[in-house]
């Protein structure tokens, strides 16, 4: 292999960006995987990945920015890898954000290359996922194809509002992928800045919720000197008008075949599970779609190389690995451990069942009776009340559960919570916690000792979903039963009448879990979530906390038949093919 670190390449306007080159150390020239994000490019390539071997996402030296690919595999199978810097980044000119011909430029400069062949793809994960979709807009003929694993926003660019925080509810994974300083940033005396954004600054300052998170109120005393998207997500914790309809064009404007992604950990984060589907669902390009398990994927990133590999050598090298006869969309079904295939996402097969919240935090497919047959005790809410975290971190909750199944159940696909509540302040956040429970083999009788459900039990959590009482407000138009596509807008922002009975509709994030016969499905309701950590810091920087309500929230939630709150799940006959 022939290493060739920092050479520069100037982009149209003059700005210079580094760039690193790995070749195979013979005469030839090759097809070449493209690489770039704002993580230090010192990082990726062969250095780290000779000396640390890959690391399981629990073990202590799992870093998450490495993640460009396996450097060496590429090489062995007759590819060149680029690693780029974008501006504004580490040892590359300029201020990132400020282009949109930049990765054009640079993929006309691979082409002019003497070891390049002529055809373009990309590699890398998360934030390299994401410059791929914005090299795919720039349109260079050169780009054959695309590989974006968890793939980012799809609306409203890499850390689009909608994606990254479903629902509204504001999170602090940028934060905490600061605290690791793998992208670079200016430092400087906080000055005034326009007077538009020094007004959401000044309400930002104000905000009682950010103020009980010191750590994030230091990010917004520093007006920008660091931390930027958190910094903006904070004074701008809302989608700008016209966000969706932007991206919708920029869909249209994507005409290379791609191959997605993302896995069931990445519910934690949002847009890399979100992005993906979103990408998959409106982009009408040749396309495969990929969903791993619950387990974050190694770092150095190496996983999932052999098809990385088989698509670039079917979309560069012209050799036909069978990769487009495969069906479209390939999934792992948690609880069952076993992959399964689909002709589409959400999969056509999808049989939708509502599973109504009940008496005694029951969970059941029987829709509620109306009042004339059951009486008005129906009528009456099950309450939860939520003290702030400046004075708890114990989550209260609700939770509603099946009784033990009687078969397995595959759920596969997104989900919604339809729920209608009352809160006794102006907002607060809905958080829906969907899980696995059991296997159970208990009764419930008047018996001492089975008047409960065990506390025991083995559970797994599933995933999540997220909505702020204030952005309830739903795009008809975009929205379906189970995807409420929520309008988001700062003029869409409405504050809740305390005491008013409110129907919401929340998004929970989309998962694949077979429950297996004996099991419980659960949802459990709650309003906040804490750090695990002293200082606002968290155990695993890709499993962010989020701000929540600085104070005590009364929330009741009806269930009766002229309110019935329910879950939408995604139901797979059991029949449909495996992988």
């Amino acid at each position: 292999m022939i290493e060739e670190r920092d050479i520069v390449v100037t982009m149209r306007d003059g700005t210079r960006l580094a760039v690193d080159v790995y070749r195979p150390d013979a005469d030839g020239k090759y097809p070449v995987l493209y690489a770039s994000a704002l993580h230090n490019k010192d990082l990726q390539g062969p250095d780290i990945a000779d000396v640390l071997p890959p690391q399981p996402a629990h073990a202590p030296l799992w870093f998450g920015p490495i993640e460009a690919g396996d450097t060496r595999r590429f090489i062995a199978n007759g590819y060149v890898h680029v690693i780029a810097q974008p501006r504004g980044s580490a040892k590359s000119e300029g201020h990132y954000g400020e282009e949109n011909t930049d990765h054009y430029d640079m993929i006309e400069w691979i082409t002019q290359q003497p070891w390049s062949d002529g055809k373009v793809g990309m590699v890398g994960i998360s934030g390299f996922a994401g410059e791929q979709w914005r090299a795919a807009a720039q349109g260079h003929p050169a780009l054959k194809a695309i590989f974006p694993y968890d793939a980012c926003s799809a609306y409203g660019g890499m850390f689009g509002f909608r994606d990254f925080n479903p629902g509204g509810v504001v999170h602090t994974f940028p934060y905490l992928l600061d605290v690791f300083s793998t992208v670079h940033e200016p430092r400087g005396v906080p000055g005034t800045l326009p007077e538009a954004q020094e007004e959401l600054w000044r309400e930002a300052m104000l905000n009682p919720d950010y103020k009980m998170y010191i750590n994030l109120y230091n990010i917004l005393t520093q007006k920008g000197q660091r931390t930027g998207v958190m910094y903006h997500i904070m004074t701008n914790p809302w989608e700008p008008e016209g966000t969706v309809e932007r991206a919708e064009e920029i869909f249209k404007s994507i005409k290379v075949p791609f191959y997605t992604g993302s896995g069931a950990y990445a519910y934690t984060y949002k847009l890399h599970w979100l992005g993906a589907q979103h990408y998959f669902s409106n982009v009408k390009q040749p396309r495969k779609l990929i969903f791993t398990g619950p387990a974050h994927l190694e770092r150095p990133f190496h996983q999932y190389h052999d098809e990385v590999i088989r698509w670039y050598d079917y979309w560069l090298k012209g050799i036909d690995t069978g990769i487009m006869n495969e069906p479209p969309v390939r999934y792992w079904v948690m609880g069952a451990n076993e992959w399964r295939t689909g002709s589409d996402w959400p999969l056509p097969e999808t049989q939708w069942a509502k599973y109504y919240l009940s008496g005694w935090e029951q969970l059941s497919t029987d829709a509620p009776r109306p009042a004339g047959e059951v009486g008005n005790a129906h009528r009456e809410p099950d309450v939860f009340t939520q003290m702030p975290l400046k004075k708890t971190s114990k989550v209260e909750r609700l939770r509603y559960m099946t009784e033990p199944l009687a078969q397995d159940v595959l759920v596969a696909g997104p989900i919604s919570l339809t729920l209608y509540a009352e809160i006794d302040q102006t907002d607060t956040n809905w958080i829906v916690v969907l899980k696995d429970v059991g296997p159970d083999v208990s009764v419930l009788t008047a018996r001492v000792g089975e008047r409960s459900v065990p506390d025991t039990l083995p559970e797994r959590e599933l995933t999540r979903g997220w909505l702020k009482a204030s952005y309830r407000a739903t795009d008809p138009a975009r929205s379906t039963p189970a995807e409420p596509f929520h309008k988001l807008t700062k003029e869409s922002i409405a504050p809740v009448t305390p005491g008013e009975i409110v129907k919401y509709e929340i998004q929970v994030l989309a998962t694949a879990n077979q429950f297996k016969a004996g099991h419980r499905i659960c949802i459990e309701i709650c309003s906040m979530d804490a750090p695990t950590g002293t200082g606002a810091m968290t155990d695993v920087e890709y499993i962010p906390y989020h701000v929540t309500s600085s104070n005590t929230v009364t929330h009741k939630i009806y269930r009766d038949a002229d309110r019935p709150s329910h879950l939408l799940l995604p139901i797979i006959p059991l029949n449909q093919e495996k992988s």
